[in-house]
């Protein structure tokens, strides 16, 4: 159980599920020193998929605690949404589209959830993604996983503002039906041009399959948690990543497999292998500007990675 006692000075919140093996709980001091922010970090550690009333705790305990501040969420952001949405004064677009809350904070007496990661899954695309990559080569997108990653990356990939530079195909691929139905219905109104296809593959093996499907110059990107939040990879050891791919671990922690099973194959597939690291930094620089209300430029994201990396 989480121990949900007044908090003594200003506090910001990580919910997660491993939150005290993250970087974050030594970076952040770090960060709150660069930035002058009065306050310090503390972790809350929730099962996967926990009961509903332990999402509605936290939150009712951020709402009502005057030192708490705000909330960074990991793995639980549809959990959490479903459990408590009732609970929030405001919910941004992309949380009430998606379904999802990534931020939690406080402005004006209201408690505001804002779901950002189409916006740092976007800013991370765009750090290792070549221009015109989708318009030139005409790739897939394979997402492993049904959860608000995928979803997020979905949204932005189909955006507007990318024109006629979007993929022709994205597949979300996810082992329980459940959360791939919940996908289908929160996508079903994107851009027309691509293609989604959403395919139940209880097993590795039925990823392999899907990944073998794959045109030359796709995406594959790992979002289902494992090699983070669980042991292990979505592929099993002999799968064929498609060549001159870009294959994306979006963990930057863990036994990271299947970044591993993708560097196996590097040099004879010619593909360009991503970690989470500035995904990681994206998104916790995101939350941290909502909840402290301060803007936070490239530059300045250039100075925290340095000092996390550190």
């Amino acid at each position: 159980m989480n121990n949900y006692e007044p908090a003594k000075t200003p506090t910001f919140y990580f919910i997660g599920v491993t939150t005290s093996q993250s970087s974050i709980m030594k970076v952040f001091p770090k960060w709150a020193n660069a930035l002058k922010l009065d306050a310090c970090i503390k972790g809350f550690d929730f099962v996967p998929h926990a009961p509903a009333e332990r999402y509605r705790e936290v939150v009712n305990y951020i709402k009502n605690d005057p030192n708490s501040l705000g909330a960074l969420v990991t793995t639980h952001k549809i959990d959490l949404y479903n459990a408590a949405k009732d609970l929030f004064d405001y919910l941004d677009p992309y949380a009430l589209k998606l379904g999802e809350i990534s931020s939690i904070s406080k402005k004006d007496g209201k408690l505001c959830g804002h779901a950002k990661d189409p916006i740092s899954s976007g800013l991370a695309l765009e750090n290792f993604v070549p221009e015109n990559y989708w318009k030139e080569y005409g790739g897939d997108v394979l997402l492993l996983g049904a959860g608000g990653s995928s979803l997020a990356m979905s949204l932005y990939l189909t955006s507007e503002k990318h024109k006629d530079n979007i993929p022709g195909r994205i597949i979300i691929a996810n082992r329980s039906t459940a959360r791939l139905n919940s996908a289908k219905q929160l996508l079903k109104e994107l851009d027309g041009k691509t293609s989604m296809e959403y395919i139940h593959n209880p097993t590795p093996a039925d990823n392999d399959k899907t990944l073998a499907s794959l045109k030359p110059h796709s995406l594959i990107v790992n979002a289902t948690g494992l090699g983070k939040d669980a042991p292990g990879s979505p592929l099993t050891d002999g799968c064929q990543f498609p060549e001159d791919s870009l294959v994306w671990e979006i963990n930057y922690r863990g036994n990271l497999i299947f970044k591993e099973q993708a560097e196996s194959q590097m040099r004879t597939k010619r593909l360009h292998v991503e970690d989470g690291w500035i995904y990681f930094i994206h998104g916790w620089t995101q939350v941290i500007s909502e909840v402290f209300h301060m803007p936070i430029d490239s530059e300045l994201i250039s100075k925290l990675s340095e000092i996390a990396r550190s």
